[in-house]
């Protein structure tokens, strides 16, 4: 008799872990359509950042694996592209020039569209400890350009900017 119950305890335990394995997999789903639905549609169709003169195509880095790449191994960019990078709040966000190919400037957009800092002309990066850069204010927008750039077309704090 006791295996008899035995076994039907063994067909019990797996079926609640395969339950609990389908609910765990149904919950990382619905946060996944809830993160992707979270966005709005302006920022799901930015194309463009555009300054008082110039204009920029940009590549979107909205997620953690995009930030974490965005533009490493890139041999070059055109003049008229860049890369923003948009996080879902406010904060303090400093990038490296680690495995970047290329110098760049770094242009950091607060929530109301205008720049509180710019790292110009940041250089690649050779060695294992890289330099920081970035404010102690918070950002929601980071846009990285071709290194001397942002004084060629000239970009200052304060400045605003307009996502199309």
């Amino acid at each position: 008799m006791s295996k008899f119950f035995k076994k039907p305890k063994i067909i019990f335990s797996v079926f609640v872990l395969f339950i609990i394995a389908i609910l765990f997999s149904y919950l990382k789903t619905e946060d996944q359509i809830y993160e992707n639905n979270s966005k709005t549609p302006e920022i799901q169709n930015i194309s463009q950042a555009c300054f008082e003169n110039e204009c920029f195509k940009v590549e979107i880095a909205d997620t953690e694996q995009k930030r974490e790449i965005g533009l490493m191994n890139k041999e070059n960019l055109a003049m008229s592209n860049g890369m923003l990078f948009i996080f879902e709040k406010e904060g303090i966000y400093k990038f490296w020039m680690k495995n970047t190919l290329i110098p760049l400037d770094i242009v950091w957009i607060d929530k109301n569209n205008e720049i509180i800092f710019i790292k110009e002309n940041a250089e690649p990066c050779k060695v294992e400890q890289c330099e920081l850069f970035g404010p102690n204010e918070k950002a929601k927008y980071v846009l990285e350009i071709n290194g001397r750039l942002a004084e060629e077309i000239g970009l200052k704090v304060g400045n605003k900017v307009e996502y199309k």
